[in-house]
């Protein structure tokens, strides 16, 4: 999610010479396989003991484990996103494979997304042009703002926008190309006859698993991702340098595995062919070049929260 700040529009020399960006750029399978099972091997567990507690002492006593599992199942949009980029695999099938398992997990259709995101790499902060800031809105309010950073309503839009397009059979936005548009029909259609499977199993089965272990959690963890997302580049300048129109937080180890190292933002949009675990690397030598950097989500989302109510007061 972005939201910018007037900026210079100047753009940024190049901080790597050729050999250094060909080193860092270079694909292994082995740190992927690592990140991926560990995230899915712990959703797996958590919604283990979610369906356990749950059925032994009530649902009641599963709310710890739903916010757990909650922030697990949300960070699988990380997944979505290096798949995007295809840089977790060598191999183009096993990007793929991941972004639409992880895709499904999380209400995101895959290949859409990738189209969106390419456009957002391509016009990052662009009022215009980058579809992160055509799809959003200055919340008008206190409690319009404290809502956005639920996440709520940008997870049910997504909900709608895939049935919608299921549907009516029409995808039309500035980011997907005309020869495209069947592609994206076609994948939601098959997205929403595997989330009617599901729901049919569940009736047959008369089971709340589902429920318990991956739809509540799925929106309660929006509740981690929003903050997240807006870190990334709210309060940052219009321009084409992505040391000054994108944000690095610093943050600590745990947050930074189950993000996949995208709090190393600025470096992931100054080259973004440099896969997820090359990022702390690239991060050592660009660091001084960083303009703005986040010390913590709690400092930053207080920060994105003052720009947010700025804006509104500004008319930005």
């Amino acid at each position: 999610m972005t939201m910018d700040a007037v900026g210079h529009g100047k753009i940024e020399t190049r901080a790597l010479t050729p050999a250094q960006l060909k080193d860092l750029s270079v694909r292994a399978n082995l740190p992927g396989l690592i990140r991926a099972i560990s995230h899915y091997a712990l959703i797996a567990l958590v919604g283990t003991l979610i369906w356990q507690v749950a059925i032994r002492h009530g649902v009641v006593w599963t709310t710890p484990l739903i916010i757990i599992q909650g922030y697990l199942i949300a960070f699988l949009f990380m997944a979505v996103h290096e798949a995007a980029h295809k840089t977790v695999f060598t191999s183009r099938r096993l990007n793929e494979a991941l972004g639409h398992a992880s895709s499904l997990m999380i209400v995101l259709p895959y290949e859409y997304y990738a189209l969106f995101h390419w456009d957002h790499h391509r016009f990052t902060q662009d009022p215009d042009r980058d579809p992160e800031l055509v799809t959003a809105t200055i919340p008008s309010s206190v409690t319009r703002l404290a809502i956005a950073y639920t996440g709520i309503v940008q997870l049910t839009n997504r909900i709608r926008l895939l049935v919608r397009r299921a549907v009516t059979g029409q995808a039309v936005a500035p980011w997907i190309p005309e020869s495209k548009q069947s592609m994206v029909v076609r994948e939601a259609r098959i997205y929403a006859l595997v989330y009617l499977a599901l729901l049919i199993a569940s009736i047959a089965f008369s089971s709340m698993m589902l429920l318990w272990c991956w739809l509540v959690p799925l929106y309660v963890g929006q509740l981690f991702l929003r903050p997240y997302l807006y870190a990334e580049h709210t309060g940052c300048e219009r321009t084409r340098s992505a040391y000054e129109n994108t944000r690095t937080t610093y943050t600590d180890r745990l947050t930074k595995w189950f993000t996949w190292n995208m709090p190393f933002h600025v470096e992931h949009h100054a080259y973004p062919s440099v896969p997820f675990h090359a990022l702390p690397k690239l991060n050592l030598i660009i660091d001084e070049r960083i303009a703005h950097r986040g010390q913590g989500y709690r400092a930053v989302t207080r920060e994105t929260w003052r720009w947010f109510r700025r804006a509104r007061q500004d008319g930005i």
